[in-house]
């Protein structure tokens, strides 16, 4: 793929970037040119915000390899964390009765579906019941012998998979039949998440920018699946990765290289020449 366009779209004070294929490599690590980039442009004065759908205990290692100490945007938009300081400064949770309801719902139309759930709070553990596969092994999880045990303490949201249908089919009926009672998210292979009714990455984003005082009008996003569209619909220019879903390409103002490739430095080198 050809390099973006060189136009600097935006003057650009806030850059949010998605972690897991978008800034995070394969193996779950850094490429030494994109920290340079984000290096460059926080030295020129922009911010930079991880916005991802990695709940705050499973992202603080990456924050430490970052060198973040200020805000992060977790769980999908539903906390707004303090990496210094490690604590949540804004976390909505996911009724657990209403998130056994739309299971029932989704189970009623595609049959058993494997749930795992994220606990709320810095401390707080991914639980698997039995049959669920990590999408990423290397997260930490602790399985649990029924799905009931899933519910014991307050959760930021419910991740599904099914054994025959794609994310995109489980996706759509999901969205189909949960209505109002969650938020139905595709954040990566093998991830489609519910979550608190109307919360997304945007919601997280607008909260945390808020406090910066930064503005959408002042902001480059970049992401690569369903779950930022309303990160891109929220920033002023929405960059989606050479290996995004159709989906997040369609509502981009640009596409640029791929995360094994650099795609983020690629942006930020031409935004902050």
């Amino acid at each position: 793929m050809a390099a973006p366009p060189a136009h600097s779209p935006v003057a650009c004070s806030l850059v949010a970037t998605d972690l897991d294929g978008t800034l995070l490599r394969g193996d779950d690590t850094f490429s030494d040119r994109s920290l340079a980039a984000l290096a460059r442009a926080e030295k020129a004065g922009a911010r930079h915000l991880v916005v991802t759908g990695r709940p705050a205990p499973r992202v603080r290692p990456l924050l430490d390899g970052l060198g973040c100490t200020g805000l992060a945007v977790c769980g999908q938009g539903a906390q707004v964390y303090d990496a210094g300081a490690d604590r949540l400064l804004w976390s909505v949770t996911l009724d657990r009765e209403l998130a056994e309801t739309a299971l029932g719902k989704i189970e009623a139309e595609v049959g058993d579906v494997y749930v795992a759930v994220d606990q709320d709070g810095v401390d707080g553990l991914t639980l698997i019941e039995p049959g669920y596969l990590m999408p990423h092994p290397t997260l930490p999880a602790v399985r649990v012998q029924r799905r009931e045990d899933l519910w014991r303490a307050p959760i930021s949201k419910v991740l599904l998979r099914h054994h025959a249908l794609s994310d995109d089919e489980l996706a759509a009926t999901a969205r189909s039949v949960v209505g109002s009672l969650a938020t139905v998210t595709m954040s990566g292979p093998g991830t489609v998440e519910l979550q608190p009714c109307g919360v997304t990455k945007a919601t997280g984003l607008a909260l945390a920018a808020e406090r910066l005082g930064l503005s959408a009008e002042q902001a480059v996003a970049f992401g690569d699946m369903p779950n930022d569209i309303p990160m891109f619909d929220w920033a002023a220019h929405g960059v989606a990765m050479a290996n995004a879903h159709p989906e997040l390409k369609a509502v981009a103002d640009e596409v640029t290289l791929s995360n094994e490739d650099d795609g983020i430095a690629v942006v930020l080198e031409r935004l902050f020449p």
